[in-house]
């Protein structure tokens, strides 16, 4: 095929077929989106929705609250996360000061050693005492640094460690409001007790309770989710895979509850 300058499109770069599409409005490029990792503000959104759907299905459930509690949550997950991948400038710049200081003052402390003298004494239990010193000296400077340099590394683990401790507590927290929740109520049965449980859903809300509370044990995981995905420690990533296995073993719970109602249904 010839175009109308008499080249063949065969012959036509590839970028210039790209800006002759765009030009002409057959083609449109899409704004690049990153697939591989998580958008916290996109988990944010969902949750907001997910707080909303539950509050106009169940304005006086307990289960609103929860998801309202949520919501904070995610919000103050999202802006941890995009703190724990800043550097703490300030305190790099301490910890740099003080090395720096060490390091000038063990320098200082070597260089009046007299170590010719040392070394032209016929004592060799002076020499080997006055290297010792300096041995131990050097050590003691190294784990001092050490430990400088790897403080702002623990002490974003710890908040880390808390915060994913939070997350830990409010997936039992959403546990415990599906816990009473049970599909055979549906059928009847036996009398009830002054200690049995509020029993007022239809198999629609109980359906719908049931995915609610699923739904919020997956965006649970999720949020857990952002800390690792911003963290390069081993402890933080172990932590947040163990928040996330145990929303998917308290949902895959839930969702044998809502298999047990769709057979309900169709039997």
């Amino acid at each position: 095929m010839i175009s109308p300058d008499g080249a063949g499109w065969r012959d036509r770069p590839v970028h210039d077929l790209l800006s002759r599409g765009n030009r002409g409005g057959g083609m449109s490029r899409k704004p690049h989106r990153d697939y591989r990792t998580l958008d916290a503000g996109e988990i944010v959104r969902t949750v907001a929705k997910l707080a909303d759907r539950i509050g106009e299905r169940f304005p006086e459930s307990g289960l609103t609250g929860a998801a309202r509690q949520l919501l904070d949550t995610a919000e103050d997950t999202a802006r941890r996360a995009r703190d724990l991948s800043r550097p703490y400038l300030g305190l790099r710049t301490l910890v740099l000061l003080v090395a720096g200081g060490g390091l000038a003052l063990l320098g200082l402390i070597l260089k009046d050693f007299d170590w010719a003298g040392i070394a032209a004494r016929s004592n060799d239990l002076a020499l080997a005492e006055t290297l010792e010193s300096s041995v131990n000296l050097i050590v003691l400077m190294a784990a001092g640094l050490w430990f400088l340099l790897s403080l702002e590394e623990r002490w974003k683990r710890a908040r880390t460690q808390t915060a994913l401790h939070e997350l830990r507590a409010f997936a039992h927290v959403v546990d415990m409001h599906q816990l009473t929740k049970d599909p055979t109520s549906l059928l009847g049965g036996g009398p009830r007790t002054p200690s049995s449980p509020e029993r007022v859903m239809t198999r629609f809300q109980l359906t719908r309770y049931l995915e609610y509370c699923a739904e919020m044990l997956a965006l649970t995981g999720k949020l857990a989710a952002l800390y690792a995905g911003e963290s390069h420690d081993h402890v933080v990533i172990g932590a947040a895979g163990d928040v996330e296995a145990l929303c998917t073993d308290l949902g895959r719970k839930i969702w044998q509850k809502i298999t047990i109602l769709g057979e309900l249904a169709e039997g």
